[in-house]
């Protein structure tokens, strides 16, 4: 797909496909993802012994290298299990896992029955710990290939030009726990593990630039604060509580982070769709020892995209792993995710502030117009795991796994989490060895005199872990810095006296959420405005919704005032001037064109319908690089012979928040099922000319500014549902044939003249 056109691209293949007929389908068999296994079930339980199967093409696991980093050439598969009958966990086949032994059938268990005793002790011990923060998580193997343009800033081997470095990368949202919705408002991780020639490289970040606090003593207060209730334990996985906004109201350098929070980028339409940034601000060293200061950014190939409020709503019930689900269908599709890796650098000077914004303190950003983010390298992400936990829940991130080349800055929130990081896997991962679990496992040779501890997997050699030695020949050496050893750089300390203070320049919490609030479109603000007045509206007490409008008023008086008018208070006077910032618009989401690989295109069709025109579109979709889910009224296959055409959604379980757009090949029938004892969604009586349902995927669609088109009848149903054909993102054609104009509205991912601002 071109990059200078995309949407173009997409529309000339659509065309082509509709005069010179469909091509077969790449990715999963009917172009569809999900399917849970690499072959089909047969339908009795199978008994002739089989070998365990393959995993499916698109999944992949750790890279087979020893609990030292050495490469062992094995293939995945002699890791996995293997044999074609059940055993103990040392390899004893077994002849029964279905009857505990027993003196006789009604008899006691005995206790002798030594499978029952290891089958019921591992599973009692199957759940390990999760995580505090960032529970909640998905991720995926790929690869990072440099450009070389951070050559000339940074000697690290894997921004060589043309590396290609294996990493694994985790999202994830902040607050909830295991079990809770993917879609709720929430800051989200984004942890890069590059598994580098000289070590492992992790980049631990989130989608939003600037964080809560600017020191890590105060992580623990944030967290209690943002977590449920410690008395009942609610609410799951989100901050519309008192707890929260008792905290950032009287905090108030949570401020910038907070509006962040409260905008679109807290509820993302997609893990694909979704920026990354360092936070902190590092050091990078090149190979004459010249030192420049950096921040780190993901940018998505597919733009900056998030779900409307009520999508994301919505979603927690229909599909509460709709992110998870998202980046493992679009992988399996072969909609590789990607990212640029972009730097911002500036000089490293004694004061270590840039154009008046000091580069230590981490809820500042500094904003594009000041210093552009210049491209250093491809991240995509081109295989999904193929076993959750090993993978995704044993990672172990830390921001103290560093490479030479990139190094830490005084930064007080960094300090404190290069300290934490290990506290969190021991107690996680039982025991110090979580480096050896084969996610972990460096590529790069280990020789760390580190031995014993709990799960130690390697084998060690050698009568002398310890320097200096002679009775294993002084090995190991240390290295130089010609030889790859990691050398701090030998920045001054300031000298003074031990305080516990912050720096007057870390005083400032306003300006930059101005900026941020200045810099967003019309539509973007009321969503702002909707956000806090529904989060503070959560809350139990006046005061703490007083409180938190008075901050609101620092930032800008028309966001507190509409605030205040949704929570029916007095709007209070501004504590502090409002200074005039210069907006930033590549804080904005909305204004620009991306391409559409990977969206989800709804066709609602019916038997009765033109089932060829359905192919057709249905394989212009998967062309073009989206994934088409047909929707009829009921499960099964349509038509006969070659016209067949596979049902993926029924108007019982289809949602328009599944789905990017949706296109009407004509105005299909009811369902058997449309009544309201059977589906209360068929309650509606108003479509006496189709399935009642299909008015509310219809109305749900068109309020969440999705594009709609259609054709044969299909306008019928856009005016019963008092959509007028002709306005903007409603296509309506002739036939199939007029596609192409309705996917050039996917670019922009919802049509946004359907969402006025106030005046």
């Amino acid at each position: 797909m071109s990059e200078k056109n995309p949407v173009k691209a997409v529309a000339d293949k659509i065309a082509d496909v509709m005069h010179t007929g469909p091509e077969a389908a790449d990715g999963p068999e009917d172009g569809v993802p999900g399917k849970p296994a690499p072959v089909s079930p047969q339908l009795s339980e199978p008994t002739e012994p089989v070998e365990p199967l393959s995993p499916k093409a698109d999944q992949s696991g750790p890279e087979t290298v020893g609990p030292t980093g050495q490469p062992t050439g094995a293939d995945q598969a002699r890791v996995a299990q293997s044999g074609a009958h059940l055993t103990t966990a040392l390899g004893t086949r077994l002849y029964d896992s279905d009857h505990s032994l027993k003196a006789g059938p009604r008899g006691p268990v005995l206790l002798q029955d030594h499978h029952l005793r290891e089958k019921l002790m591992h599973f009692d011990h199957e759940r390990i710990p999760e995580r505090v923060v960032h529970a909640r998580g998905s991720a995926a193997h790929g690869v990072f290939q440099s450009y070389g343009t951070a050559q000339a800033v940074s000697k690290a081997a894997f921004l060589a030009r043309d590396t290609e470095t294996p990493v694994f990368v985790r999202f994830s949202t902040v607050l909830g726990s295991r079990g809770s919705a993917d879609t709720v408002r929430d800051t989200r991780g984004f942890a890069t593990k590059f598994y580098t020639e000289e070590g492992v490289f992790d980049l631990v970040g989130n989608n939003i630039p600037v964080f809560f606090i600017q020191d890590a003593i105060k992580f623990p207060d944030v967290i209690h604060a943002g977590k449920p209730h410690p008395d009942r334990e609610i609410p799951q996985a989100q901050s519309a509580h008192d707890t929260f906004w008792d905290f950032v109201s009287l905090h108030t350098e949570a401020t910038h982070h907070t509006i962040w929070n409260m905008s679109d980028r807290g509820i993302p339409r997609s893990y694909r769709m979704m920026e990354g940034f360092g936070v902190h601000t590092f050091r990078l060293v090149n190979a004459q020892g010249v030192t420049t200061l950096v921040k780190f950014h993901w940018k998505p190939k597919l733009g900056v995209h998030s779900l409307v409020w009520e999508e994301a709503q919505i979603l927690a019930g229909v599909d509460p792993d709709f992110h998870r689900r998202d980046l493992f269908d679009a992988i399996e599709c072969g909609a590789y995710p990607q990212w640029e890796l972009g730097i911002q650098t500036f000089p490293d000077t004694d004061d270590q502030i840039f154009e008046g914004i000091d580069l230590l303190d981490p809820t500042k950003i500094v904003p594009e117009e000041l210093a552009p983010v210049k491209p250093v390298g491809l991240l995509t992400l081109n295989a999904n795991p193929s076993n959750f936990f090993a993978e995704v829940e044993q990672v172990a991130f830390h921001t103290g796994h560093l490479v030479p080349g990139i190094d830490a800055t005084d930064d007080p929130l960094l300090a404190g989490r290069n300290f934490s990081y290990l506290d969190t896997q021991i107690t996680r991962l039982g025991g110090p060895n979580f480096p050896q679990l084969p996610i972990n496992r460096t590529h790069a040779p280990v020789n760390d005199m580190l031995r014993d501890g709990m799960h130690q997997s390697a084998v060690h050699r050698g009568v002398a872990p310890y320097k200096p030695n002679s009775l294993d020949g002084g090995c190991p050496f240390f290295a130089g810095a010609d030889t790859g050893a990691f050398i701090e750089v030998p920045v001054e300390v300031p000298a003074g006296r031990k305080v516990r203070e912050a720096p007057a320049s870390f005083g400032d919490h306003f300006s930059q959420p101005r900026m941020f609030w200045q810099s967003m479109s019309a539509v973007e603000r009321e969503h702002i405005i909707a956000a806090y007045a529904f989060e503070l509206s959560k809350c139990y007490e006046q005061t703490i919704k007083e409180r938190a409008l008075a901050v609101l008023a620092n930032i800008d008086g028309e966001l507190c005032s509409q605030v205040a008018a949704g929570l029916g208070l007095p709007v209070p006077a501004a504590t502090e001037p409002l200074v005039e910032v210069r907006p930033s618009p590549a804080l904005s989401q909305i204004g620009r064109t991306w391409p559409v690989d990977g969206r989800t295109i709804g066709i609602v069709t019916d038997q009765a319908l033109d089932l060829s025109a359905v192919r057709d579109v249905r394989q212009a979709v998967l062309d073009a690089g989206m994934v088409p889910l047909v929707i009829a009224p009921a499960g099964g296959v349509l038509g006969t012979g070659g016209d067949q055409v596979t049902v993926h959604r029924t108007f019982a379980t289809a949602r328009s928040v599944e789905f990017d757009a949706l296109v009407f090949a004509g105005l299909p029938g009811a369902g058997a099922d449309a009544y309201g004892a059977r589906d209360a969604k068929a309650g509606d009586p108003r479509p006496a000319t189709s399935d009642p349902r299909l008015m509310a995927l219809l109305t749900e669609a068109y309020r969440h500014g999705k594009a709609l088109a259609g054709w044969s009848g299909a306008e019928d149903l856009f005016q019963a549902a008092g959509i007028s054909v002709g306005e903007p993102g409603v296509v309506v054609t002739a036939d199939a044939r007029g596609l192409p104009e309705f996917i050039e509205l996917l670019a922009a991912h919802r049509v946004w003249e359907r969402f006025p601002a106030a005046s």
